[in-house]
Formats: C-alpha cells, sequence, structure tokens
C-alpha cells in the first residue's frame, strides 16, 4: 500500500510541475453522471497525460447461493494515458479536441470495501489495482463525454488478499472546463 501511494504522490507532484504544451493534449476537468465522480486530466506531452478520478464505482455478483447483489463504492483512480491515433482521426475528419481519441494506459485505482449503497459487504477496509488498459475517449461539441476502458490488471487488499482481475470502466458525463 506504502508503494502504491508513494507512485500516486510522484504521479501527481510531476503533473502539477509540468508545463503546459501546446499540442495534441489539452488540461480538462468534467464530471460523471452515470456513477458520480470528478476528473481531471492534465497534459504530459503533445500525446501524453494523467488522468485523476474521484467518484464512486459499481460491483455487480450472481450466483445461486448470494441470489443477485451490487455495490457502488467510493474510489480513486488515475492514469498515464498514451493517445495513438489522433494523425488518423485527423486525417479522416473526426474530432481530435479534448483528447478524443483511443489510448493505452497504466490505471492505479483504491476503492473501499464498505458500500455507499447496495448490499456487497467486504471484509477488507480497501482494496487496490493496478494494471494496462485500452481505452477510448469521445467528447462532443456540446461537452458531452464518453470514456471506456478494459484491460487485465492485479489486484489486492489490506486482508493480503491478491490475484488478476478485469479493469473495466463506462463513464458518461459533462466536459466543464478546459
Amino acid at each position: 500500500m506504502k508503494n502504491l501511494l508513494l507512485l500516486l504522490v510522484f504521479l501527481l507532484s510531476f503533473s502539477i510541475s509540468a508545463q503546459h504544451n501546446p499540442g495534441k493534449t489539452q488540461n480538462q476537468f468534467s464530471v460523471s453522471f452515470l456513477l458520480p465522480g470528478l476528473e481531471y486530466e492534465t497534459v504530459l506531452s503533445d500525446k501524453t497525460t494523467i488522468d485523476f478520478r474521484v467518484g464512486t464505482g459499481f460491483t455487480f455478483a450472481m450466483g445461486k447461493s448470494i441470489g443477485t447483489q451490487f455495490g457502488i463504492y467510493p474510489n480513486f483512480h488515475t492514469q498515464y494515458r498514451y493517445y495513438y491515433n489522433f494523425e488518423k482521426r485527423a486525417d479522416k475528419g473526426k474530432n481530435t479536441s479534448n483528447n478524443s481519441g483511443n489510448y493505452f494506459a497504466l490505471n492505479g485505482g483504491l476503492y473501499g470495501g464498505k458500500p455507499l449503497i447496495g448490499e456487497i459487504e467486504y471484509n477488507m477496509n480497501y482494496g487496490a489495482e493496478i494494471g494496462p488498459v485500452w481505452g477510448i475517449q469521445r467528447v462532443y461539441k456540446s461537452g458531452f463525454k464518453l470514456d471506456l476502458h478494459l484491460g487485465l490488471g492485479y489486484s489486492f487488499n489490506d486482508l493480503g488478499n491478491s490475484g488478476f482481475s478485469s479493469l473495466i470502466s463506462f463513464r458518461l458525463g459533462w466536459l466543464l472546463f478546459n
């Protein structure tokens, strides 16, 4: 846990000290409304950003012994993103503003074990995950934002449990400032 926190502090301090590089990527602040949250994406270079999100996450479970259950949990995520298809999108006349493109990212997250809403209550106080993801982000002229990422990561918690897990996120939101 200490190593993950040190990594997050390093990434945060690096992004604060990075100067804006007038290129393809842009700083932006947005709000998610499907699962409430706030997100800030800051420029590191023409094709790279660091994305910080604080908000809520969703878990769904179903089985014969437990029936159908869900939980909504507080979480914090950060991603180091590399956008790889700006030129291809621009050549086709597609939007690349506000980081509208596809990306590869290193994803890291922390989440609580007690749900804000729902039945699934974990014995742990916190869990964490880290792993690579592929994502797609689109921001439309109206400010509407769609972001989806998929990947495979490594998860662990304060009880010593660990293992591989899927990293899936789908967010709908609104660009507030950029």
